[in-house]
């Protein structure tokens, strides 16, 4: 494997330099202070990351607080409450992006939130108490468990919660191949995604970055070299 300090050096080279790729790393993340998040936050960052999954972001941003009336503050057990008729009626409701399939995961990740919340003293109990170099085995329990979190959007949903997250962008993948990592293009597998995870805390534990800052290293040292501010840009949606 190619040594991670060349793999920096070679994003550093493409962003402008060291202090420029370093101002694209993002906030350091810390997953024991998931711990204080009530579950309504975390019910309402699972909506938007499904909602958001496949559509423009932007427009899911500027739709929010209409989403957050509609679903009466993503409440888990007031959710839970309501009667078949309040789910049919968001189908047709202006204030939200009118996905059937969608506004049913929001039940049903209200049931998920709920009962990983009772077993644990809160869902983002759960979360912080994980451990921090398995994203893999948590990435599986959140697409197994819940509803449409599988794939990148579980990924996502941890990084917009602050849980210390990896992202399996095509250019990850493509740089951990680079480096000589051995996966398939897809790096899907069981297999793949255990190596990917190995690697990733191999790295951890050598450069004393966080999990999040080696992803977004590797993403920035091949592929298409995006500017800057358009990547700065694309960090604060």
């Amino acid at each position: 494997m190619r040594d991670f300090a060349k793999i920096r050096a070679r994003a550093a080279e493409r962003k402008g330099g060291e202090a420029v790729l370093s101002s694209l790393l993002g906030p350091v993340a810390d997953n024991r202070a998931l711990a204080k998040v009530p579950d309504d936050r975390i019910l309402s960052t699972m909506a938007e990351r499904v909602f958001a999954a496949g559509f423009v972001w932007r427009v899911i941003e500027q739709k929010w607080p209409g989403f957050e009336e509609a679903f009466l503050g993503f409440e888990p057990k007031r959710l839970l409450f309501q009667p078949d008729d309040f789910w049919h009626e968001l189908a047709s409701d202006s204030r939200i992006v009118r996905n059937p399939q969608k506004i049913r995961s929001v039940r049903d990740n209200a049931a998920f939130v709920e009962q990983v919340s009772k077993e644990h003293g809160g869902f983002g109990k759960f979360l912080a108490e994980w451990p921090a170099d398995d994203q893999v085995g948590l990435t599986a329990y959140l697409g197994k468990h819940g509803s449409r979190l599988g794939g990148n959007t579980g990924q996502y949903l941890l990084r917009w919660l602050g849980w210390d997250t990896f992202i399996l962008s095509r250019d990850m993948i493509l740089a951990l191949r680079d480096a000589g990592l051995d996966i398939g293009e897809a790096a899907s597998s069981k297999k793949d995604l255990a190596r990917i995870q190995w690697q990733i805390n191999e790295w951890a534990a050598a450069t004393g970055l966080p999990r999040a800052h080696i992803s977004r290293i590797l993403s920035m040292s091949v592929g298409v070299n995006r500017p800057a501010d358009e990547l700065r840009a694309y960090m604060d949606e």
